[in-house]
């Protein structure tokens, strides 16, 4: 069961980064944080601060006033639960996790 559920998990997350690509093309940092929310404590020391406090807001309810990033994330992961998005493989957010773990490190 755990497997299985990690597997929806990781599928969810992709589409919701998936979406969040096709909305905010410039914005790796909030495409990652879709893929990833729910790691937050993982991805930080990797990624830095702001994906890990969008991971970690994520999922939220809608709030009076969220922050814009939570909130364009929250709407991309609830647009993420319908069927037939073809998000791709984990593999194709590779380039991306590099390149914001090399922004991170202070790398380039």
């Amino acid at each position: 069961m755990e497997l299985l559920d990690a597997h929806r998990g990781r599928d969810h997350g992709m589409r919701t980064a998936a979406l969040l690509r096709r909305s905010h093309p410039s914005d790796k940092e909030l495409q990652v944080a879709g893929l990833l929310h729910g790691l937050a404590r993982e991805v930080r020391p990797l990624l830095g601060a702001r994906v890990a406090g969008l991971a970690r807001e994520h999922p939220a309810p809608a709030r009076p006033h969220p922050a814009p990033d939570a909130e364009t994330l929250r709407q991309a992961s609830e647009s993420a639960t319908t069927a037939g998005l073809d998000a791709g493989v984990i593999e194709d957010w590779r380039p991306v996790l590099e390149l914001l773990a090399a922004r991170v490190r202070g790398v380039g």
